[in-house]
């Protein structure tokens, strides 16, 4: 027989996470709410020379995010100012769900990679990379050095 549950589905979290931890999870986030870091979905693909990785950045513009190379991190930031005011020509508002706000996401590409090697593409709210693969430098062979005296 089925009966309407008086506790939602995650009982046993609830009743074994610890309230200091819980809490973190409610922070407010602007841009997408609490589900914000479940926006900016990746796909990595491995090829010969390369590495292609697709991020779903919806309803974002391509004036909307920035790239940028730090200390071997590549950090893809998004930010979306939408107005708040309560009439416009649009009419009066009567509700709103989408708000203002940034998200940010960052890659280790390694520290022999700059800007220019990294090629990107924006194209129906999917931020496309191609990133090379670059072989590290390589260690030089070991010699030895001879003392004189």
């Amino acid at each position: 027989m089925l009966r309407p549950s008086i506790f939602g589905e995650n009982l046993f979290d609830d009743w074994f996470s610890f309230p200091e931890l819980r809490t973190l999870d409610q922070a407010e986030r602007k841009l997408y709410g609490q589900h914000a870091s479940q926006i900016m979905k990746t796909d990595v693909h491995e090829q010969e020379n390369q590495y292609d990785v697709d991020i779903d950045l919806p309803g974002f513009d391509k004036n909307d995010i920035s790239l940028e190379l730090d200390n071997g991190y590549l950090v893809v930031s998004a930010s979306k100012n939408i107005d708040n005011s309560k009439d416009d020509k649009k009419g009066r508002l009567i509700m709103q769900e989408r708000y203002s706000g940034s998200m940010q996401r960052s890659f280790f590409v390694g520290d022999t990679l700059t800007e220019e090697d990294i090629k990107a593409s924006f194209k129906d709210g999917v931020l496309s990379l191609m990133i090379p693969k670059k072989t590290e430098k390589p260690i030089p062979e070991k010699k030895q050095i001879f003392i004189e005296g």
